[in-house]
């Protein structure tokens, strides 16, 4: 609230804002799981909150226009009549927008018949006369005219930092002219805008020459005799009757008739559960954490139980084997699963009840010892022999969050988890694979409200970081029934909400059973070649300290490498290379950049190089051998299956799928990889043009599936037929060309994408583009299909019925369709060839193991499959591997794996 003695009314452009809101997230739209376009709202009620906070105003409306026609379009039929029409996705947020700014007790105010600008005007004139100080929250220039001491505009600036507030000064600074005289300029100038015709050949500068002339439009068109530019003279004598149209157009209506109401505009602190139920619907996260502390509430007081005796724990998991399924969590000393220590055990059935387990390790700060139950009575109790038949039994369903840690650790103590059937994580990310968030905290506050107790207040941060162990039994025992319960109430609403997507079946079949191939992934972790790395390291160091001195005798100074805007300095002013693009603060020198001037001068190209080695240099060579494991040796890379919305899995610590393979000294850290047995090799199993195929069996083109059928190298038969030569006189760069093709329509690139990346005029790309089609139109077919099934069902599916949701097909901005649509275009085959390398990856694991082999399936990486295999099982694992990789799902073209053997993944690949 205002503390100075003079009241404060802040009355808000509704439709501008509307409109402002909608487009400052056109890049990037904020979409909710239900595939709705949230963006308007979020910006429009950010903005109100920020007025709240930061304006504290004592007053507070919402002006919107009204569909009736005013005075003006009566006066002026075209009058706003070249307006695009509003973008229908912002079009379709305005009813939730009204009923959310409602509930945050902010009044709308509509005058039928007028404009939102005609009511600001009359309200602000009407605040003013009672000694009220207004603001008008708008950019729109018509509201210049009513500026004064007392009314004051509030506008966000377009470069976005921060408030622009426009008193009677600054708009002679911004117009040239003082408020009063702000109607009869644009009369003279006219709106294009709102198709307010001024006067022809009167621009800016000449209406400011006859208004400080003559003082007013009246005084101009009785003196068009004195103005000596014929032309000007001529125009104003020819459109008079325009001119004084313009001046009515423009003219803010001070009486409108409507009541200023003091006490319905009052501010009313928002925050109420109305409030907040909207913004947990539209999934406003960040906006409901903002008033949890006042309004969410920490999960109810469950049925919550701690075990302390052998007899409760025996009761405990008679009930959970009797109920045929339980949700449970771990309670651990590291979020590193093959670090971690259990300390103690959740378990949960039922809604609002829960049991937590605590443990005792044998010997502490000795990892996967015995764990111990120290009950009332004195007696000490063997855990592991106690829970391992339940987590064994098949046929007692589990259900966790984030399975596949708890699994890991618990693997660590010899327990393994059969029957696994549900992870509201991996839930969570099917209905949602664009969402960002899928963690336990988040969905608690989304789904119910309920803030949970952050694990950082529990154990702090930095240096006074203590672990789960050392935390009072109390807190941790209600922390970790709460996660049990929270998650198992998730379940019962995840599981319904999978099957009305009909994504029932993917998860039962891919996704978690894939769970369980990831975890021994996981925990087989692969081995490093240390002294390969500590070597590679060393011959890094000299060439980057050699590449380091070179670039000073070429720039004629040494400076900050690692500066961009010094070296942007080194480059355009003192060499004066080309500038090839600017960005906001100054000169870009990123790569492509680079790219382009190593061919005028030798700098650029040695900058690349040294970059490059940096890079590899600090992210893999250096950083790898820190993820040892102590205790195994090896280095366990953690596979995140909830992160990529393709249904791809990413990896990190180390992030295997970024390890370049384009050039030497990146496809040279392959070498590291290396068996971590003696007489061991790796087996390297890698779809061969896997997307490519997919999309010839989703398109059915014949051309393109006979060439597959055939055996032909696609790139070349593509070169033959779009080039029109033979299939023998297709040289390299033809082909080059060719894949540049087959990948660029299948990734949807256009004319401009496909001139860029070949180096040709658009009109030769668009002629390829349209050869491209004309030999294979099924592949235009599909294209054509899959965009009108996006725009029509808001969504596109894989083979496995994988969706990925995609509201922003509909958008009115050009950029954000055409990316939606390449994503249309691109994500049932991407998606696809998801779904069949982890259906292989299950298959393999349980073949491997009904047939008792020992090797192991040890990384995973792109289309590619990487195993430790025993010299005497190579044979049996080329030909399994082949086998169950290439027929996972039928295509109706060929699935091809190539298969390759070596002493490190480099020669094996």
């Amino acid at each position: 609230m205002n503390t100075t003695s003079r009241r404060k009314l802040y009355l808000v452009d509704g439709s501008a804002l509307a409109y402002r809101s909608h487009f400052a997230f056109a890049r990037n739209p904020l979409i909710n799981s239900r595939g709705e376009n949230t963006s308007a709202i979020f910006g429009f009620v950010r903005e109100l909150l920020r007025i709240i906070d930061d304006e504290q105003p004592d007053y507070l409306g919402v002006v919107f226009d009204t569909s009736e026609p005013t005075f003006r379009h009566k006066a002026y039929p075209e009058y706003k009549a070249t307006r695009e029409k509003m973008p229908e996705e912002l079009r379709e947020q305005l009813p939730r927008l009204r009923e959310v700014i409602e509930a945050m007790h902010i009044p709308i105010i509509e005058v039928p018949g007028y404009e939102a600008d005609d009511a600001l005007a009359t309200l602000a004139r009407k605040a003013a006369d009672q000694g009220i100080e207004v603001y008008l929250a708008t950019g729109d220039k018509d509201l210049m005219q009513i500026i004064s001491p007392q009314i004051k505009m509030s506008n966000l600036r377009r470069d976005g930092t921060g408030i622009e507030i426009i008193d009677p000064a600054k708009v002679r600074e911004k117009m040239g002219v003082p408020p009063e005289q702000i109607v009869d300029y644009l009369a003279l100038v006219g709106d294009s805008s709102d198709n307010v015709p001024g006067v022809p050949k009167v621009g800016k500068k000449r209406a400011l020459e006859l208004l400080q002339k003559f003082g007013s439009l009246e005084a101009i068109l009785r003196n068009t005799g004195k103005i000596e530019k014929k032309a000007i003279r001529e125009s104003l004598q020819a459109n008079e009757q325009a001119a004084r149209l313009s001046q009515k157009l423009v003219t803010l209506d001070l009486n409108a008739p409507i009541e200023l109401d003091l006490d319905r505009l009052k501010l009313v602190p928002p925050g109420d559960e109305d409030m907040l139920r909207h913004f947990r619907e539209l999934e406003f996260h960040s906006l409901v954490r903002r008033f949890q502390s006042d309004t969410a509430s920490e999960a109810d007081d469950g049925d919550y139980h701690t075990v302390r005796t052998e007899t409760e724990l025996r009761t405990v998991l008679d009930t959970l084997k009797n109920a045929g399924y339980f949700t449970f969590d771990l309670e651990t000393t590291s979020a590193v699963p093959m670090l971690a220590e259990i300390v103690g055990l959740s378990f949960s059935c039922r809604e609002n009840e829960a049991w937590y387990v605590p443990v005792r390790q044998a010997a502490p700060g000795r990892a996967f010892q015995e764990l111990l139950l120290d009950s009332e009575g004195g007696e000490t109790v063997d855990l592991l022999d106690m829970l391992s038949p339940l987590f064994q039994d098949e046929a007692v369903r589990k259900n966790a969050q984030n399975a596949k840690y708890d699994i890991i650790v618990l693997a660590n103590y010899g327990v393994q988890v059969r029957g696994l059937a549900f992870d509201t994580m991996v839930a969570s990310y099917l209905l949602n694979p664009s969402g960002r968030q899928h963690n336990l905290d988040a969905l608690a506050l989304e789904y119910f409200n309920i803030k949970k107790i952050p694990t950082s207040d529990l154990i702090g941060k930095g240096k006074k970081q203590i672990t789960m162990r050392e935390v009072a039994l109390e807190t941790v025992a209600r922390y970790a029934c709460e996660d049990a319960d929270i998650t198992e109430r998730l379940r019962r609403i995840f599981e319904p909400k999978l099957a009305e997507a009909g994504l029932r079946e993917l998860a039962d079949t891919v996704e978690i059973p894939l769970i369980l191939v990831l975890v021994d992934m996981e925990r087989n972790g692969v081995a490093l070649d240390q002294k390969f790395l500590e070597q590679m390291s060393a011959e890094m160091h000299e060439r980057l300290q050699g590449l380091e001195q070179e670039i000073y005798d070429l720039a004629g100074e040494e400076f900050n490498i690692q500066s961009t805007k010094q070296l942007a300095v080194i480059l355009f002013e003192k060499l004066g290379l080309p500038v090839i693009r600017r960005t906001k603060t100054g000169y870009s020198t990123d790569a492509a950049v680079l790219e382009k001037l190593a061919s005028i001068h030798p700098l650029p190209a040695c900058l690349l190089e040294y970059r490059e080695i940096a890079k590899l240099k600090s992210t893999y060579v250096d950083a790898l051998p820190r993820l040892i494991n102590p205790r195994t040796g090896r280095v366990h890379t953690s596979y995140n299956q909830t992160v990529a919305a393709t249904g791809r899995l990413s990896s990190s610590d180390p992030n295997l799928q970024n390890i370049p393979i384009r050039t030497e000294i990146g496809r040279s850290i392959r070498r590291a990889f290396v068996p971590g047995r003696e007489d061991w090799l790796l087996l390297d199993a890698d779809y061969s043009q896997i997307e490519l195929r997919i999309m010839a069996h989703l398109s059915g083109d014949e051309a393109l599936v006979s060439a597959f059928r055939d055996g032909d190298d696609i790139h070349t038969a593509t070169a033959a037929r779009v080039f029109g030569v033979e299939k023998q006189a297709v040289d390299a760069d033809l082909r080059r060309r060719a894949k540049e093709i087959n990948f660029g329509i299948m990734y949807g690139m256009g004319v401009y994408g496909l001139a860029s990346r070949l180096q040709i005029p658009r009109e030769e790309a668009r002629a390829i583009i349209d050869e491209y089609f004309l030999k294979y139109p099924g592949v235009n077919a599909y294209i054509a299909r899959t965009l009108a099934e996006a725009r029509e069902k808001g969504y596109v599916t894989t083979l496995m019925n994988r969706r990925r949701y995609l509201p922003e097909i509909q958008s009115s901005n050009r950029q954000v369709r055409e990316f939606a649509e390449r994503t249309a275009i691109n994500t049932p085959i991407q998606g696809s060839a998801a779904d069949l390398i982890k259906l292989a990856m299950i298959n393999l694991s349980r073949r491997m193991k009904k047939e008792g082999l020992r090797s192991l399936m040890i990384m995973q990486v792109h289309d590619e499959l990487v195993f430790e295999v025993p010299e005497d099982e190579l044979e049996t694992m080329r030909a399994i591997v082949r086998q169950e990789m290439e027929e996972a799902i039928s295509l109706n073209v060929p699935i091809v794996v190539d298969v390759g053997v070596g002493k490190n993944w480099l020669e094996a690949h």
